[in-house]
C-alpha cells in the first residue's frame, strides 16, 4: 500500500502563513492581503461557506499597523434582530427591559484595532445606516445615551451572498455596499485549488492528532485519492470535519478514511471492484475526458464539467499518470 510521510510541521511565521496552501489562487489572496494591510480601507471578503474567509479578515489584521490593537469579532448572523445593535454599539443601563448594566459595544472594543463582521448580508436593513455612519464618520452614541463616542475602527467584512443582488432587490443598501466594497477580496472554493489538499491534510491530521495524543505518521494514498474525488461543498471547513473523524477512529500510525465517508465521497457511477481510489479517480477523469472530446479549458471542457480550475485538472492528470491524454 503506497503511502505519504507526513512532513515536519508547518511554521506560523506570519500573518498570512494562516492560509495553508501554495497554489496560484490562494498566493493571490495573500497578495491582496499584503497590499491591503497597509492602508486603512474597508474590506469586503467574499466566499462560499467554510472557506476561511475569517482566517483572511486575522491576516489583514495581522499583516496591518493595527496589530497590536484588538481584533474584534461579531457574526451578523448568528444573534435576533433586535440584540445586534446593542452588540455594534453597546448600551446604558435601562435602556430596554433587561439591561441592568452598562456595555460597550464591539466597535468601542475595537477602538484603534480591526471589527471583522462576518455574514455582513444578514445585517438588518434597519440598523445599515447607523454602521454606515459610523464607517463615514467614527462615531456613533450608545443605545439609550445622546453622547457620542469617537472611534478609531478599521472595518472588514465577509459574506457568502451576493450583495450586489441583494442591493439590486433592495435588500441590502447600496450605499453602504459601496462604502465597505471598497477592497474586494474572492476566497477560492476548495475544488479550485486542489493543489493544496496535500498540505491542508497535513496540517490538519498534524493539529487533531496532537490534540488527541496519537502518532499517525502516514497518509495512504488511497485516502488522498478519495478526497480528490469530493466536489467539497463545504471546503475547508468540510475537510476539517472529515479528517478529525478519521483521526478519532484511527488506531494506528497510519491514517484510514470512515467507510461512511469512502461511500459518500467517491461518486457512484465509478465501480468499486477498481483495485485503488487512484484507478478510479483515473477512470472518472478519463470518461470526462472522453464527453469532452479530449478538450481540457473552455466553457465545454473537461475541468469545467468536473467543476475544477483547468491548471487543478492538468495538476492531477499529471499526478495520476495521464500525460498522455493532455
Amino acid at each position: 500500500m503506497a503511502t505519504a510521510t507526513l512532513a515536519p510541521p508547518l511554521l506560523s511565521l506570519a500573518a498570512e502563513d494562516h492560509l495553508i496552501g501554495s497554489s496560484r489562487s490562494l498566493q493571490q489572496v495573500r497578495d491582496a492581503v499584503q497590499m491591503v494591510a497597509r492602508t486603512d480601507s474597508s474590506v469586503m471578503i467574499q466566499g462560499e461557506t467554510g472557506t476561511g474567509k475569517e482566517l483572511v479578515a486575522q491576516a489583514i489584521h495581522e499583516a496591518s499597523s493595527r496589530s497590536r490593537g484588538a481584533y474584534v469579532k461579531l457574526n451578523c448572523a448568528a444573534m435576533p434582530a433586535d440584540l445586534v445593535e446593542s452588540e455594534l454599539f453597546g448600551h446604558e443601563r435601562g435602556a430596554f427591559t433587561g439591561a441592568w448594566t452598562q456595555t460597550t459595544g464591539r466597535f468601542q472594543q475595537a477602538h484603534n484595532g480591526t471589527l471583522f463582521l462576518d455574514e455582513i448580508g444578514d445585517l438588518p436593513i434597519e440598523l445599515q445606516p447607523k454602521l454606515l455612519r459610523v464607517l463615514q464618520e467614527q462615531e456613533f452614541e450608545r443605545l439609550g445615551s445622546s453622547r457620542t463616542i469617537r472611534v478609531d475602527v478599521r472595518v472588514v467584512a465577509a459574506t457568502n451572498q451576493d450583495l450586489f443582488q441583494m442591493v439590486q432587490e433592495r435588500r441590502f443598501r447600496a450605499d453602504l455596499f459601496y462604502r465597505l466594497n471598497v477592497f474586494p477580496i474572492r476566497v477560492p472554493p476548495l475544488r479550485d485549488r486542489m493543489e493544496d489538499l496535500p498540505m491542508l491534510v497535513r496540517h490538519f491530521v498534524r493539529i487533531f492528532a496532537r490534540r488527541m495524543n496519537k502518532e499517525i505518521n502516514h497518509i495512504p494514498e488511497e485516502f488522498m485519492s478519495a478526497l480528490r474525488l469530493h466536489d467539497w461543498p463545504g471546503n475547508i471547513r468540510e475537510l476539517q470535519n472529515i479528517l478529525e473523524r478519521s483521526v478519532i477512529l484511527c488506531s494506528g500510525p497510519v491514517l484510514q478514511l470512515p467507510r461512511v465517508d469512502l461511500k459518500r465521497m467517491v461518486p457512484a457511477k465509478i465501480p468499486m471492484v477498481l483495485r485503488t481510489l487512484a484507478e478510479a479517480e483515473r477512470e472518472h477523469i478519463s470518461e470526462v475526458l472522453r464527453e469532452a472530446n479530449g478538450v481540457v479549458g473552455g466553457p465545454n471542457g473537461a475541468a469545467a464539467r468536473l467543476g475544477v480550475a483547468r491548471t487543478t485538472l492538468l495538476y492531477r492528470m499529471e499526478k495520476l499518470g495521464m500525460r498522455d491524454l493532455k
